[in-house]
């Protein structure tokens, strides 16, 4: 784990420098509290989880309100000491201009990275009009810039999981980031790895994320493909509501508590979270 007297700045560039070479995972806490335990398992940096987040505050995935995910970036930057990606979903407007003014508010919140997607959450019409996709990264390129934070910026195209699986129109988009100032390239649902290999070539040599949020790949393989970063968005939170979700049915719907036995002891948490 990084030095505990890491300022923002120095977060950052351990952050670009990670993207550098090799291939490293970056796991998704939702809160405070997951968040340590993952820095302490020893992964070099952390993204939040828009629908992580969402949910442990009993709202859908893209529900959060701009001051709840400005305060819970500063909660998450604030409990580790390592790197930590926002998921900032759609920057939190539509027209450029009022992206670039909140991107510009998340860099005071201590992040070393934030990611700008293109999806607009309605069916109709899922992907926001090419043009103006690309002028909303390149907003939230100029207000990083104007910071002065070093924030390494991810361009992300949603097709693939809104609906428009179209890998020519998916690469069309991701280098027109890329182009604009997008310093990673994410496509989230992109599984086939001809299509990686495509995406990781087209983009070169900037890198690219890879979600994974079920088993059909390792982090090995997506190495050797040329992966620069993987996460797994709200898996690991869902991962914990199916254990909550289990325990809670038996005990609404049988009135006992079997599963309760295989929850982690008290004192084992505890533990963890002195231990700092």
């Amino acid at each position: 784990m990084p030095d505990s007297s890491l300022n923002p700045g120095e977060r950052c560039r351990v952050f670009r420098e990670l993207h550098q070479s090799g291939c490293f995972v970056i796991p998704n806490p939702w809160d405070a509290g997951s968040a340590r335990l993952l820095a302490m398992l020893g992964f070099p940096a952390l993204a939040t989880t828009s629908s992580g987040f969402a949910w442990s505050l009993g709202k859908a995935d893209n529900r959060a309100t701009l001051p709840e995910v400005l305060a819970h970036l500063r909660s998450i930057t604030g409990a580790v000491k390592i790197p930590v990606n926002a998921d900032f979903e759609g920057g939190f407007a539509i027209e450029p201009a009022a992206v670039g003014a909140n991107v510009a508010a998340a860099t005071a919140t201590g992040i070393a990275g934030l990611s700008i997607e293109d999806s607009t959450g309605d069916a109709s019409r899922p992907l926001l009009d090419f043009g103006l996709a690309v002028e909303r990264v390149r907003a939230a390129r100029r207000a990083i810039d104007e910071s002065g934070t070093g924030i390494l910026l991810t361009g992300r195209s949603e097709g693939f999981i809104v609906g428009r699986p179209d890998l020519t129109e998916t690469i069309r988009r991701l280098t027109a980031y890329a182009e604009v100032g997008a310093d990673c390239l994410y496509a989230p649902g992109i599984r086939n790895r001809t299509d990686i290999v495509t995406i990781v070539n087209a983009v070169a040599p900037k890198a690219v994320n890879v979600l994974v949020s079920s088993d059909f790949t390792t982090v090995a393989e997506l190495a050797d493909l040329g992966v620069r970063r993987i996460s797994v968005g709200g898996a690991l939170a869902r991962a914990a509501w199916a254990g909550f979700m289990q325990a809670a049915t038996e005990i609404a719907t049988k009135g006992t508590f079997t599963t309760l036995a295989h929850a982690i002891p008290p004192m084992d948490l505890d533990e963890t979270f002195n231990s700092e």
